[in-house]
C-alpha cells in the first residue's frame, strides 16, 4: 500500500476582494522529502504556504498535513507543523536562549524540558555563544538560524520554509541549506519557497513552479530543464527591436522570450557549429544590432524565464501578495 503524502493539497483556491491570489494549487510531498515551490513574486506562494499551515482559510479545496484535515481541526494540525516565515518572528528584548524557552513553554513543555531544548538546539544551530545575548545584537544569519530552531522546539515532522534565506550573504545561505538538510536526513518533510533557483536546484526532491496562482510545472529540476530542451541562447540587443523575433524564428526552436526592457531575448537553439555566425548574419540582415550572443546549457534560471517570462528575483512592491505578507 502506498505511503500516504505529509503535505497534500487538492484544488487551493484564494481569493482578497477582486484579487484571485491562488487558483486551483494542488500540491503533494511524501515524507521526508523536499518540494521547492518556485514562482515570482505575487504568483500564490506565500497565500498558499498560509492556508497550508492554518493562517489562512482556503475559499475552496482540501488540505491534508499529516494525514490531518487542516481546515477541519486546525489545531491538531498546528502541533505537527513548524514555519519559518521570510522575516523573523523573534522578541529582540529577549536572549536567544529565553526565545527558545518561551516558544517550549508555549508548546506545553515544562520547564526543565524547554531549558534542555532551548539548550540542544542553541548547540545544533552553532547558537551556543551568543545563546545569553539578546536577540537585537544577532547578525541577520544568526537571526534566520533562530527563527528556524524555534519552528523545530516542538519537533515537528513537517517543517514549511518561506523563502528562508532571503537576504542572507553567500555563507550563511550555505550554513542554512547544510541545516536544511540535516533536519531532511533525520526525517522531516519540507516545503520550500524560494526565488533562489539555485537554492531549489541544490536542495529539492522535486519542483512545482508557481505562477498567477496557479501550478504551470511540476517535476524534478532535470526534468523540468529537460522541457525546454537544447541549447539556451541569450542575445543582448543594442537597443530594443521588432524585428529581432521575426529575424531569429527560423533559427530556434522554442518560442521567443523578451526582458522587460526589450533588449535581451532568449530562446531554445539547436547545439551546432556556425549558430553564432548564423544569428548574427540574421538579424544584421535585419537591419537589428547586437551588443552580446551567447549559448549555455539550460538552467532553472531558463525554465523559470520560459514558463513565467519574469526573472527569478523580480519583486512588486505593489503586489497584493506582499500587502498581505506585510498586514
Amino acid at each position: 500500500m502506498t505511503e500516504r503524502p505529509m503535505i497534500e493539497a487538492e484544488g487551493l483556491h484564494k481569493t482578497y476582494g477582486t484579487t484571485r491570489a491562488v487558483a486551483g494549487v494542488s500540491l503533494a510531498v511524501p515524507r521526508g522529502a523536499i518540494l521547492g515551490v518556485l514562482g515570482p513574486n505575487g504568483a500564490g506562494k506565500t497565500t498558499t504556504v498560509r492556508m497550508l499551515t492554518t493562517m489562512t482559510t482556503p475559499d475552496a479545496g482540501s488540505v491534508r498535513v499529516a494525514g490531518i484535515d487542516v481546515v477541519a481541526d486546525p489545531r491538531a494540525a498546528r502541533r505537527r507543523i513548524g514555519v519559518t516565515g521570510q522575516d523573523a518572528t523573534l522578541d529582540e528584548l529577549l536572549t536567544g536562549r529565553q526565545n527558545l524557552q518561551m516558544i517550549g513553554r508555549l508548546s506545553k513543555l515544562s520547564r526543565a524540558e524547554a531549558a534542555a531544548r532551548a539548550t540542544q538546539l542553541l548547540d545544533e544551530f552553532d547558537l551556543t555563544e551568543a545563546g545569553d545575548r539578546q536577540a537585537k545584537g544577532y547578525s541577520g544569519g544568526m537571526r534566520r538560524r533562530l527563527d528556524l530552531a524555534a519552528s523545530l522546539v516542538s519537533r515537528p515532522e513537517v517543517l514549511f520554509l518561506d523563502e528562508p534565506t532571503t537576504g542572507l550573504d553567500p555563507t550563511s545561505r550555505m550554513r542554512m541549506w547544510d541545516v536544511i538538510r540535516s533536519l531532511v536526513a533525520a526525517g522531516t518533510t519540507l516545503l520550500l519557497t524560494t526565488q533562489y533557483l539555485d537554492e531549489a536546484d541544490e536542495l529539492a526532491d522535486a519542483i512545482s513552479v508557481i505562477d498567477h496562482g496557479k501550478v504551470i510545472a511540476h517535476g524534478t529540476a532535470r526534468e523540468l530543464k529537460a522541457m525546454i530542451g537544447g541549447e539556451q541562447l541569450e542575445l543582448t540587443l543594442t537597443e530594443p527591436s521588432d524585428a529581432a523575433a521575426g529575424a531569429l524564428s527560423a533559427l530556434v526552436t522554442s518560442a521567443i522570450t523578451t526582458s522587460d526592457d526589450g533588449r535581451t531575448l532568449r530562446a531554445a537553439v539547436t547545439p551546432g557549429s556556425g549558430k553564432a555566425t548564423a544569428i548574427i548574419r540574421a538579424l544584421d540582415d535585419a537591419g537589428v544590432a547586437v551588443d552580446d550572443v551567447q549559448f549555455h546549457h539550460p538552467s532553472l534560471d531558463d525554465v523559470f524565464f520560459a514558463l513565467t517570462g519574469s526573472p527569478a528575483e523580480a519583486s512588486d512592491p505593489t503586489d497584493p501578495e506582499l500587502s498581505e505578507q506585510v498586514a
